[in-house]
């Protein structure tokens, strides 16, 4: 079979109009961290302290995008995708995360948004990827503090309100999983907070904030399109041990039961809060019907499976199979059979993959980068999206991560996931192997998004 023939017959898996698209977030590209009035963000400041990012970097520059969106933009385009996801640096908007307005920051979005739209490229914007205003951490103990859920509902209905008329899909938070565990109780992430107890009391808030900011966002957009973003990964024991099984069952419950059952039953699990005793959120009556908003969709960010072995939270490889950069499984069956689980155990808004990708050591050769792992780990990640909508699970759309090479929070610039490659010295793109077969997919399935 001809390529193109090859391509044109993988698209037609997929339902009429689905969303093609690519990814990225603001703190890992735009650069410009104190440019034109943008107030410090928590991971500005973790940056600062000495061995917590692998190659001593930090987010100053990264991909300059925010001097340079015109000619990404075009990038973009070049792609041939009808979609970009996209996050707002809220300090840009908001220095301190208070209600006055930076007039430069919002103006750099309505360019976004703008060019987006000129190039026929549908916005998908994302509120909150983890560079909360500094302020808020100094001054109200951000996400530890309810405070911060309310702020955070000001600062959608503002964005709602400025942008709204041209952006129709709002996602409110990526992977509060992160935000949580990542940087609240393994500290590895900002604001690197090392405490269970605060750390689920973050998660909480962020799920109360999703579901303020939703309301928020439709008060002041009637036809706005809402959902939150989650990471999420199948679990499996790595033996029949029952120590492997407590884990797994834990893993799944940390990971997945917590986040789904809150905003789809209006609950948390009852063995994960038995789990955590003492250290279990505190919450309002009111908490649980107001995190449990409809959502127009559920976006999944999807990139290995875990082993549970016992004592080891959510390890993200097993021995002898391949792995990415990162040293992630590569397991593309892997996500058929989440989307199946999460379709019969939960009932669905739409889905969207709103993150797949892979870093692996990538070098230019005679001006070229022929990264055939990851053009590979991309093709078979859509084959098992195709099998999973075969299978009848209702998925709308797909997003590489990521558009470009870009600050990979605390790896700094050590591991590379974007299409497009960046050489950091010049500024640079490149487009390698994996975005040219992105493209030629789009191009041969035109039909399937015009």
């Amino acid at each position: 079979m001809h390529e193109s023939d090859s391509l044109r017959a993988l698209g037609a898996r997929f339902p009429l109009q689905f969303a093609w698209g690519v990814a990225s977030s603001a703190f890992q590209i735009e650069g410009a961290a104190s440019a034109d009035g943008k107030g410090p963000s928590i991971w500005d400041e973790f940056c600062r302290r000495r061995g917590v990012i692998a190659d001593g970097t930090d987010g100053t520059i990264a991909c300059d995008h925010y001097h340079r969106l015109e000619s990404d933009l075009d990038l973009i385009a070049a792609l041939g995708v009808r979609a970009y996801r996209f996050s707002i640096a809220w300090p840009r908007i908001q220095p301190t995360g208070s209600t006055a307005i930076n007039a430069a920051g919002l103006d750099f979005y309505n360019r976004l948004v703008d060019g987006l739209l000129q190039r026929n490229i549908e916005p998908y914007l994302t509120l909150y990827h983890w560079d909360l205003p500094a302020a808020l951490q100094h001054n109200h103990n951000g996400w530890a503090d309810r405070h911060t859920a309310f702020r955070f509902a000001q600062f959608a209905a503002l964005i709602a309100e400025r942008l709204g008329d041209r952006v129709r899909s709002f996602t409110t938070h990526n992977e509060p999983w992160v935000t949580a565990t990542l940087g609240h109780e393994l500290g590895i992430f900002a604001p690197g907070l090392k405490d269970r107890r605060i750390a689920t009391q973050a998660s909480h808030h962020c799920l109360l904030s999703h579901g303020l900011a939703a309301q928020a966002i439709r008060s002041a957009r009637s036809n706005a399109d809402v959902g939150i973003v989650l990471n999420l990964s199948p679990v499996y024991a790595a033996s029949d041990s029952p120590e492997d099984h407590v884990q797994a069952r834990r893993d799944d419950g940390f990971l997945v039961r917590w986040y789904m059952d809150a905003l789809l039953e209006g609950t948390y699990p009852a063995d994960i809060i038995e789990f955590l005793g003492a250290d279990a959120p505190v919450m309002e009556p009111e908490d649980a019907r107001l995190i449990a908003q409809p959502l127009d969709f559920l976006g999944i960010n999807y990139y290995y499976p875990i082993t549970a072995v016992a004592g080891v939270p959510f390890n993200p490889t097993r021995r002898g199979v391949p792995v990415t950069d990162m040293g992630w499984e590569v397991a593309p069956g892997r996500l058929t059979d989440l989307l199946l689980r999460l379709d019969r155990d939960y009932d669905l808004p739409p889905l969207m993959i709103t993150e797949n990708g892979a870093a692996f050591r990538d070098a230019v050769v005679d001006g070229g980068v022929e990264d055939e792992d990851r053009r590979a780990y991309i093709e078979s990640h859509v084959r098992a999206i195709a099998t999973a909508i075969e299978e009848g699970v209702d998925v709308r759309g797909y997003f590489v991560w990521s558009l470009l090479d870009n600050f990979e929070w605390a790896s700094g610039y050590s591991k590379r996931f974007g299409i497009y490659y960046v050489d950091y010295a010049t500024q640079g793109r490149i487009l390698k192997r994996s975005g040219e077969w992105y493209r030629k997919f789009l191009v041969a399935n035109d039909s399937h998004y015009r």
